[in-house]
């Protein structure tokens, strides 16, 4: 059985002195404003820090830490590995709060190669004398190639034979959901989803299978079922495969009502407005932004709403309707300004300024205010973090194509050679499919020596990656 016991970071106390809680976080908040940063730190997230419940801190918070202790790192500070939490979900629902895992990190590795590995591992949990997979994701010795030309991790799972479900079979569960997302924000999803369905599958098996008898333990299991499913179609999503995308989110969707769990059924509608939108049906996507605000209501999370709300201001974008999109991205604004709190799900860990301004780039881009659009997209390539290595390539082509619309080639050329710096460790048919529209529209400009030596790049890369296939 897996611990959920807690253990104190004994670390961060000592750092904090003979300063009260609220002292140290009136000192966290002041570190956050040089920075240029916004923590909603009080008293009771310091608690929650030194006592262990917090194990990896967002990145507003790892940046804030990182600059009150320049030289650390996350694990001088006493914190686990990012890779060991990722994708654990803080919920603020009206069920009681859920005991979660105690995962350990993984060892300390010296390479890039070393860690990933280690990400990719395969791990299998053992319940009795039945082995269960772990959903989980990992790169054997024998990785395989996949048509995009990057290393698949295999998957391993399977339905265990006894007919109860415990901690460990739902620990299992909610580590395949961190793995996959850590996955996706490397190398995004091309390669990726045709394995994940695997572990999806013995994720809703579990679920008829049934628990120990313990509420928790089937509200985690439905949860993180759910959170599975919203991933795996998320893998669909971003490699074009949107009718299977919309049918796990509508997967993710029934869950949640079954399960009464707001959360879930907020980001789910929240997926489903935006593949809405990727798709052209922008009245179903602003339908299902509306849906998911008023299923965020009772949750507390300000930045869900932002989130939320950008993707209604997108759903009007696409609509034409310019008056209501504006007014949607000003309520946006607003609540993102009133910083993260601890309502905020995990899996809006991408939810930064960066992601704020892509997605307004892309409202009036919907819109056909190309030269508007392309200063967001500016600004968020320039705030993203160099850690969502998919997102960096996807603000990169959403740049290059809105500067090719409004008439600035060379500019877009040089985005466009950014974009394909990338495309060698990140495969999104996404990025791919929005920097072959910015080719279209640049071929005209043809003479322009950085147009041309960009569109001769492209044109090897597509080659390049037909050869693969």
């Amino acid at each position: 059985m897996v611990s959920t016991r807690a253990v104190p970071n004994l670390v961060f106390r000592r750092l904090r002195g003979q300063r009260s809680a609220g002292e140290f976080a009136a000192a966290v908040r002041r570190a956050a404003r040089e920075i240029g940063e916004q923590v909603a730190c009080d008293a009771r997230y310091i608690g929650r820090v030194e006592s262990g419940e917090i194990r990896c801190p967002n990145y507003a918070y790892e940046r804030v830490f990182l600059h009150m202790f320049p030289g650390t790192t996350l694990t001088d500070l006493g914190f686990s590995a990012r890779e060991s939490v990722r994708g654990r979900a803080a919920r603020t629902s009206p069920r009681a709060a859920l005991p979660r895992p105690t995962i350990p990190p993984p060892p300390t590795l010296h390479s890039e190669t070393d860690e990933e590995s280690d990400v990719l591992r395969r791990v299998f949990i053992t319940s009795g004398t039945t082995t269960v997979a772990a959903a989980s994701l990992g790169l054997g010795l024998g990785g395989t190639a996949t048509a995009a030309g990057l290393p698949v991790p295999p998957l391993m799972a399977a339905v265990p034979a006894q007919r109860r479900v415990g901690e460990a079979e739902v620990s299992a569960v909610e580590k395949a959901v961190r793995e996959i997302r850590v996955l996706d924000d490397r190398l995004g999803a091309d390669g990726l989803y045709r394995q994940a369905a695997q572990p999806l599958r013995a994720a809703y098996a579990l679920l008829d299978t049934g628990t120990t008898g313990r509420r928790a333990t089937a509200d985690r299991l439905h949860s993180g079922a759910g959170e599975l499913a919203i991933s795996v179609g998320w893998l669909a999503h971003d490699s074009g495969r949107f009718d299977d995308a919309r049918s796990h989110y509508a997967e993710a969707l029934a869950t949640a009502r079954v399960a009464g769990d707001p959360a879930l059924e907020a980001h789910a509608f929240c997926n489903t407005s935006f593949l809405a939108r990727d798709t052209g049906r922008p009245r179903e996507s602003l339908r299902a932004a509306e849906a998911g605000l008023r299923a965020a209501e009772p949750l507390g999370s300000a930045r869900l709403r932002a989130l939320l709300t950008l993707r209604e201001a997108g759903g009007r974008a696409g609509l034409g309707d310019r008056t209501g999109c504006e007014r949607a991205i000003g309520r946006a604004h607003t609540a993102f300004g009133r910083g993260p709190s601890d309502a905020d799900p995990e899996w809006m860990s991408f939810f930064r300024e960066a992601e704020l301004e892509i997605l307004e780039a892309q409202c009036w881009s919907a819109l056909g205010e190309w030269s508007r659009a392309a200063g967001h997209a500016r600004r968020a390539t320039r705030l993203q973090d160099p850690h969502f290595t998919r997102n960096m390539a996807l603000y990169r082509a959403e740049l290059t194509i809105d500067l090719a619309r409004a008439g600035v080639a060379d500019e877009a050329a040089a985005a466009g050679h950014q974009v394909l710096d990338l495309l060698d460790r990140v495969r999104s048919t996404r990025v791919r499919g929005m920097l072959a529209g910015a080719a279209d529209v640049l071929r005209p400009r043809r003479r322009s020596a950085e147009v041309a030596g960009f569109l001769d790049r492209y044109a090897e890369f597509v080659e390049a990656e037909a050869a693969r296939r």
